[in-house]
């Protein structure tokens, strides 16, 4: 038996995919590929990434909590079934926003104290759970949006 919402999980999952094939589409296959930032540059363009990975989730937070909220508000005390998988989907953007953070500044850590390097495979995962985050956050709220309109 599928759980209600399995729909936003599977779109989830398939939004990270296919954001991670076009970016190792994308991404030079350089032997040896290292990143290599300028000296200070990734310093002050880090705290702008996390910014919006805040707000993103933010919003895709408060959204869940106010959709479900407004549920104990209507007489039916449940919220339509339609709304389960952009839900879901909202919290899958949650998700890879909060993985995305702590990921990025760990690589970014070890490579400025040359620990590790910062190499292909974790530049092409830390931008894929970044864009799968932002476009699971768009298309989670635009399927609300489409859902509630409907119900």
């Amino acid at each position: 038996m599928l759980i209600t919402g399995w729909l936003g999980i599977a779109v989830g999952a398939g939004v990270f995919a296919l954001t991670w094939v076009i970016l190792e589409i994308l991404t030079p296959n350089i032997a040896g590929f290292t990143f290599e930032p300028f000296e200070g540059f990734f310093d002050k363009i880090l705290p702008i990434y996390l910014d919006i990975a805040k707000f993103i989730i933010g919003l895709g937070g408060g959204g869940i909590v106010l959709i479900i909220g407004s549920s104990a508000l209507g007489s039916s005390k449940r919220l339509p079934q339609g709304y389960a998988s952009p839900l879901f989907l909202l919290a899958i953007s949650v998700l890879f926003g909060i993985v995305f953070m702590p990921l990025l500044v760990l690589n970014y850590e070890a490579f400025k104290h040359q620990t590790s390097t910062y190499n292909r495979w974790r530049y092409i995962r830390n931008r894929a759970l970044g864009f799968s985050s932002l476009a699971c956050f768009c298309i989670g709220y635009g399927w609300l949006i489409w859902a509630a309109t409907r119900a």
